[in-house]
């Protein structure tokens, strides 16, 4: 917990005030939150994001948190001597790397979020993509970046089908705060493992969401000088596709958080993890803490 004991009272009720107009505008209102980066390995930015998510609970908007886990998958592979291998910035996933994939995101990294929501005083439920028949998925197909006639195979990795949110919602109806992990399944019952990123976006767009929050390892979209872009257009980040500033890991992220801007979603928020409390800054207060994209 922060210390906040050297904060006078005067500017502590200011501070309280100045979020008011905030709480009341998102009252009622889902927000979807993809959970990744340095905010779910380092254990004081755990407890934070879980107060977070928590406090966002109590007065009165809905989380739902969908997370991922590359570093923890690549330390379990590690360990059973398996060496991760991508193409184009996609885990290959065989079927030993799907088991490792699934008890990692739905067993170790889930139920760590679980808990730590639990502490915070909230109540959490995990899901993957099989309960409620939330997630369907297909095999991808990856088109060679620079060979459109070239396909790669990547194995058990999924395209989202449909997505099925009846579970989701009735959880948020009854107070409790869903944890998905991204995990689809296809018509055979096989599991995929699929983008966080893509998830939380399809989510979003599918609840309707008043906000999609995306927690990174960096500040937001940077401009080719590392300065931070706050308020962006969709028009505005199809000319940074075009021009090569967006790239690399940032592709699926921006991808997915320009489909949901443009599908119904508000807005979308691209944030440092790393910072202490960043989700809470960015929802409840008029500072800018990172990239906002709107559809217009």
């Amino acid at each position: 917990m922060t210390d906040t004991s050297q904060i006078a009272p005067r500017e502590k009720a200011e501070i309280l005030a100045q979020a008011l107009p905030y709480i009341r505008k998102f009252h009622g209102k889902t927000i979807v939150v993809k959970y990744g980066g340095n905010a779910m390995t380092d254990p004081e930015l755990q407890a934070d994001f879980a107060e977070d998510v928590v406090l966002l609970k109590l007065v009165g908007m809905n989380p739902v948190v969908v997370h991922g886990g590359g570093p923890q998958i690549e330390q379990a592979l590690n360990r059973l001597g398996k060496k991760g291998e991508f193409i184009q910035g996609m885990r290959v996933t065989d079927a030993e790397t799907m088991e490792v994939v699934e008890w990692v995101l739905a067993g170790e990294v889930q139920q760590d979020i679980v808990g730590f929501i639990h502490k915070a005083g909230g109540q959490a439920v995990g899901l993957t993509g099989r309960d409620g028949g939330l997630i369907r998925a297909r095999k991808l197909r990856m088109v060679d970046n620079k060979d459109p006639n070239k396909e790669h195979d990547v194995g058990q990795v999924g395209d989202i089908v449909e997505i099925h949110p009846g579970v989701v919602r009735a959880l948020l109806e009854d107070n409790f705060i869903p944890v998905v992990s991204p995990i689809g399944f296809g018509e055979e019952n096989e599991s995929y493992n699929i983008n966080a990123d893509v998830v939380a976006s399809k989510l979003a767009t599918t609840l309707k969401a008043e906000k999609l929050v995306l927690l990174t390892n960096t500040p937001g979209v940077l401009d080719k000088t590392g300065k931070l872009l706050t308020d962006l257009t969709a028009r505005e980040i199809d000319a940074l596709f075009a021009d090569g500033t967006i790239s690399g890991g940032m592709l699926p992220k921006i991808s997915g958080a320009l489909d949901a801007a443009r599908s119904g979603v508000n807005s979308v928020h691209i944030i440092d993890g790393r910072v202490p409390h960043s989700m809470l800054l960015e929802i409840l207060t008029e500072q800018a803490y990172g990239t906002m994209i709107r559809s217009s």
